[in-house]
């Protein structure tokens, strides 16, 4: 066997030629976010010409002018349309879905959810996890001060025995989930894994599902449908434990799209009765151009065609040279869409190949950062961000990354 224990001292001379090599190239590679690349970026730059086909107008309103905090009624009715809502349950804000996200957990801490006692007069409070997740979101409750606990992610979403025994707790607040193509592995949720969720009896009347639906038309070959959690919900009588979020960030521009937050009737107005003192309106023109330049859902989902065709090659790239190097060292994730690729390493040995990959002018995202607290127990998930670099740096950055994996855990087995 190749990776076989005796064969570690020949793994690792071979290996470290290579490396040597790679690191005499000068190599500045980045592969530690995804980012879309800027093709990608280049095909809604039609989208600037709507701003001098409109005047701005729809009836009686200006979208030049303030007001309409929840969102113009076009972006309204297209973007709920796309997520599987009425027009009544949601809000059309600015370009980040994580600022949304971040703003609705600080309003649960200062003010409370649907008149119940503010997350900051509780005590010790909790969030559940599925690990391993986005770090972005951890982040968010980790600079709250909340307690984190680990739910492992099954091939069919996260350990749903878990979150029903863990909501038991009142306590538990809440629960961060990435529905379809997740980050970092691109697993999308089963009907029964929705459907459990959609039927949590959460002890905590304040308990909420932040379901950040991110990549909810971001597939690769053909698109795997998600279950309407919102629908569902209803059925249990419990739509009002659910946000879900959205937004144009990978559509469009990853830096000035717009975003939405999707709720019940009732989340809505308590949403609003604290924006009101926020903000005097959003973007409007902005959410305007986005309607006249998607027109339909259909519209967004035949740009969308787009955007896999540039990124098949890409994950089909990282895809081909983990087969050719690392198979039977590793296991991974094979998407169907999203960003990213997950990789679990052998045994601790996950930050010793991203330093090493560093070292040789690679630099991936950080080891543990797809866990809480930046701890990954087994030391071992790697997320891999294939979008943004070219074709060719992309497989020299791949081929580096292998070669650090088999140097990482060559030097682990030698050592023992």
């Amino acid at each position: 066997m190749k990776f076989a224990p005796e064969n570690a001292e020949m793994v690792y001379e071979q290996e470290k030629i290579r490396f040597d090599g790679f690191k005499n190239l000068g190599l500045n590679l980045n592969m530690s976010r995804g980012r879309p690349n800027p093709e990608q970026l280049d095909i809604s730059n039609e989208l600037f010409n709507e701003f001098s086909k409109s005047k701005g107008m729809s009836g009686n309103s200006d979208y030049r002018n303030y007001g309409m905090i929840d969102g113009i009624p076009e972006a309204k009715k297209l973007f709920a349309e796309l997520s599987g809502v009425s027009e009544k349950e949601i809000i059309v804000m600015g370009n980040s879905s994580l600022n949304i996200m971040y703003d609705t957990v600080q309003r649960a801490m200062q003010f409370g959810v649907l008149g119940e006692e503010p997350f900051n007069k509780q005590g010790k409070i909790k969030w559940l996890c599925p690990v391993p997740g986005y770090d972005r979101h951890f982040a968010v409750t980790e600079t709250f001060g909340i307690e984190m606990i680990n739910i492992p992610m099954r091939s069919d979403g996260p350990d749903m025995d878990m979150i029903e025994e863990y909501v038991k707790d009142e306590t538990v607040k809440g629960v961060w989930c990435v529905p379809k193509y997740s980050n970092p592995q691109g697993i999308v949720y089963s009907d029964k894994v929705v459907e459990r969720f959609a039927a949590l009896r959460p002890k905590a009347k304040d308990f909420r599902i932040y379901w950040d639906n991110a990549y909810m038309i971001h597939y690769l070959t053909e698109d795997i449908p998600l279950k309407n959690i919102f629908e569902t919900a209803k059925r249990y009588k419990n739509e009002d434990m659910i946000y879900m979020f959205g937004s144009t960030s990978k559509m469009t521009f990853a830096g000035a799209g717009i975003a939405w937050i999707c709720a019940s009737e009732k989340n809505i107005e308590d949403i609003k009765k604290y924006m009101a003192f926020q903000t005097i309106g959003f973007d409007k023109l902005n959410q305007l151009a986005h309607v006249l330049f998607f027109k339909t859902p259909d519209g967004i989902r035949q740009h969308m065609k787009k955007h896999a065709e540039m990124l098949r090659p890409r994950f089909r790239a990282v895809l081909d040279i983990l087969d050719e190097e690392l198979t039977g060292l590793c296991q991974w994730t094979e998407p169907q869409g999203g960003y990213f690729i997950g990789i679990d390493l052998p045994y601790n040995t996950a930050k010793r190949a991203v330093s090493l990959a560093k070292e040789a002018g690679v630099v991936m995202t950080g080891a543990g950062a797809t866990f809480p607290y930046n701890y990954d127990p087994n030391d071992s998930n790697v997320r891999i961000a294939p979008t943004y670099p070219s074709i060719d740096e992309l497989k020299t950055a791949m081929r580096v990354f292998c070669c650090c994996v088999k140097l990482a855990w060559a030097e682990k087995i030698i050592k023992a």
